[in-house]
């Protein structure tokens, strides 16, 4: 099995040693290289490899163009200073199932497909799953053109100077029609495997989720002359209602986080302008969603007015609850429990965190599987899972593919 030669060589790229977490960013230097090795994956397996209209590169055995297509991977891009298993993980289990299936000297009957979709954390342009969201039509090319990263570099131009044609992007359904199945392996985002002890889960479901965007606009002023009484500082309603977001979540069973702020004109001297701050907010049900976030705008505009800041609110982002098929989950389970001495109990979870198979579900049969993360944390360079995990991943999308794929 060559998973870890593949995780060695994988794992220096895009790594920060300052924090030991990786910033392989869309469309920069690192993401060209976790490319690059993406490319040559395929091609020392004679895989034929391709890459389509919006960045999304793929390695196929056999011909897509016969239709219902296995299909597995994830994606190579990190969150800023993100760990090493959220996506590639996907990615090298993909090709290391392939490897092991080969060794059994399986028969395939359907073309198999390993994919690595672009920019699924939105880390540079700020909108997560870009790649499929494209593909799947949820993101229009008009759209996708207008998205700037902090620096103000926009989409299009960022992709021209990698190398590829932005004026290519938008929905591919023909390639989705070749799909009859896809199913994402994944690090495990929480600590539900760890408490059951099991290596290996089945998605469930998705929650519904988004972004929304919080402008506290006040008055830039000196820290040292203006009297606390004529202040219009929106930096206290702010930290305000960063506390309001955790006690809705608390209230609803749900989560919420303000983890990106800006601030203008960010002088350690001065009184802020504009404090501009993210939500993320998730729950189990779309009810406990929207209490949660009409809650979090409540008391940000009570304390906005309390002390004479306006306040905007935007929703940037949203994805609707996220059901993964019902039939090709209860099937991963059946071929994951089947010829076994002891079936291997694989438990059926849940999840807060979005995934490109969430955005391809309304389109093409999906599922997921986990693999344990001891710790639970994810995003963080503290993200991790075992090497026997990591094995027993590959063995059970080995066999998912297996009982999907051939005869």
């Amino acid at each position: 099995m060559s998973f870890h030669s593949m995780w060695a060589e994988l794992l220096p790229i895009g790594r920060r040693s300052a924090s030991g977490g990786y910033r392989r960013f869309a469309w920069t230097g690192a993401d060209a290289d976790c490319r690059a090795w993406f490319e040559q994956q395929a091609r020392t397996r004679d895989l034929a490899y391709e890459v389509d209209r919006n960045g999304n590169q793929w390695a196929w055995l056999g011909d897509p163009a016969a239709g219902d297509a296995v299909v597995t991977g994830s994606h190579l891009d990190s969150v800023p200073d993100g760990g090493a298993f959220d996506g590639p993980l996907g990615v090298v289990s993909a090709f290391a199932a392939l490897d092991e299936l080969r060794h059994r000297g399986a028969r395939f009957t359907r073309p198999v497909g390993i994919v690595n979709f672009g920019d699924e954390e939105g880390a540079r342009f700020g909108l997560a799953c870009v790649g499929s969201r494209l593909t799947a039509g949820h993101l229009t090319a008009e759209q996708a053109h207008r998205l700037t990263d902090g620096d103000g570099v926009t989409l299009p131009r960022a992709m021209a100077a990698a190398g590829y044609d932005p004026e290519a992007i938008g929905p591919d359904p023909e390639r989705l029609d070749r799909i009859g199945a896809f199913v994402e392996l994944h690090v495990e985002q929480g600590r539900a495997l760890d408490l059951t002890g099991d290596p290996v889960g089945i998605a469930s479901a998705i929650w519904p989720h988004g972004r929304w965007r919080f402008d506290f606009r006040g008055e830039a002023n000196h820290a040292g002359t203006t009297r606390l009484a004529d202040r219009h500082d929106p930096m206290l309603p702010y930290a305000e209602t960063v506390l309001a977001a955790r006690r809705e979540a608390e209230r609803a069973g749900a989560v919420a986080t303000f983890g990106k702020v800006a601030v203008e004109p960010n002088g350690v001297n001065a009184v802020p302008s504009l404090v501009r701050g993210w939500l993320d907010s998730r729950a189990a049900d779309q009810r406990r969603l929207d209490a949660v976030v009409t809650g979090v705008e409540r008391a940000a505009r009570a304390r906005a007015e309390a002390h004479g800041v306006a306040l905007d609110v935007a929703r940037e982002s949203f994805t609707p609850v996220v059901e993964f098929d019902h039939a090709l989950r209860d099937e991963l389970a059946r071929i994951l429990g089947k010829d076994r001495d002891t079936p291997l109990r694989v438990p059926v979870l849940g999840t807060g965190a979005g995934h490109d198979a969430g955005i391809l579900s309304a389109r093409v049969p999906t599922a997921m599987l986990f693999v344990r993360n001891p710790t639970g944390v994810s995003h963080s360079p503290a993200e991790s899972a075992t090497e026997d995990d990591c094995v027993a991943g590959v063995l059970a999308l080995a066999d998912v593919l297996e009982g999907l794929a051939c005869t």
